[in-house]
């Protein structure tokens, strides 16, 4: 099968006293046509420099010191600038996580979204007139719980709130209907209903134009709801792959702390659990499993290799001592 997106063996460096220190370390994963991935993990382990990677959206001294990402069978890696320009926002949009620094605060709101319109028709193929593109602006807006859209339209960024701004960037990210979203945290910094509203239309995409979704998040249950299959990362590997459903039943006994801490009605009352110790920073640069000075079931090996994949029926664990996918492990 040819996948829409293909990353294989991508590592991302940063240079620190003359040294290149990897940030991620040599993942791969694919995103088929029209499927939704999901990849969730503690602040520090890379899911953001993983989605940034794939547009080379990375920060001054950061770099891909190693891998290959095709998207469309284009090595999206040894493409320059302008052709690089050329995908984003038209085939690959991005929801940024920081959407206060994404949003100009120049530019009125609907401004910034019907630019987007304004710049190509995308994988619409229509030139749209003004009017025409200003009429589906707002309509985009209402479809994302704007009550008063023309209100929106005309307001500045610094007149919004945070959950509106954010709604304002994945306006911005879908309003050409591109073939690969990436979303990071996209909805965050909104309410219940507010988030309801965003991943309803999100869906709504996915299913009506078959357009594939990145979702990185924090909440496992968004991952678990929303998404057909997860990715969980690590210290900048990914330690575990497999169907969502499967997601609270996990393999790797990262995935299984993550779990286990989650707050429930079932565990009112009782103490809720955490993982001792820190996400390791990228100075340590580990040699073995980044999880092992964390991990109950770590063993002298651990600390040494990292461990090959293992496959379980339909899902991928990186463990020498996996949990065997009970919930009550």
């Amino acid at each position: 099968m040819v996948h829409l997106l293909n990353v294989f063996g991508l590592s991302v460096s940063v240079k620190k006293n003359g040294k290149l220190l990897k940030i991620l370390d040599n993942i791969s994963f694919s995103i088929d046509e029209g499927e939704i991935l999901g990849l969730a993990g503690e602040s520090g382990c890379g899911k953001s420099m993983t989605a940034l990677s794939i547009l080379n959206l990375l920060p001054k001294d950061i770099e891909i010191t190693g891998g290959e990402i095709f998207y469309n069978e284009q090595n999206l890696v040894k493409l320059g600038e302008k052709d690089l320009l050329k995908i984003r926002g038209s085939e690959i949009s991005h929801v940024f996580q920081d959407v206060r620094q994404a949003l100009n605060p120049l530019m009125k709101a609907g401004a910034q979204i019907a630019e987007m319109l304004e710049l190509g028709a995308g994988r619409n193929k229509k030139n749209l007139k003004k009017i025409e593109i200003k009429k589906q602006v707002l309509e985009l807006l209402v479809s994302l719980g704007f009550e008063k859209p023309e209100k929106i339209y005309n307001a500045f960024p610094h007149q919004l709130s945070g959950g509106m701004c954010q709604r304002i960037m994945t306006a911005i990210a879908v309003i050409k209907n591109p073939r690969l979203l990436i979303g990071d945290e996209p909805s965050s910094s909104l309410d219940e209903e507010s988030q309801r509203q965003c991943l309803s239309l999100l869906k709504d995409l996915n299913h009506k134009n078959k357009m594939s979704l990145f979702i990185i998040s924090h909440d496992l249950s968004i991952i678990r709801q929303f998404c057909s299959r997860f990715l969980i990362m690590y210290a900048g590997k990914i330690v575990e792959e497999g169907p969502s459903d499967l997601l609270f039943s996990p393999l790797h006994p990262y995935t299984q702390a993550l779990v286990n801490a989650i707050p429930g009605k079932d565990k009112r009352g009782k103490v809720l659990e955490n993982i001792p110790g820190k996400v390791p920073s990228i100075d340590d640069q580990l040699t073995g499993c980044p999880f092992a000075p964390r991990c109950p079931r770590a063993k002298a090996g651990c600390l040494e290799i990292f461990p090959p994949a293992l496959q379980i029926g339909n899902r991928k664990v990186f463990c020498f001592y996996p949990a065997t996918g009970e919930t009550d492990e």
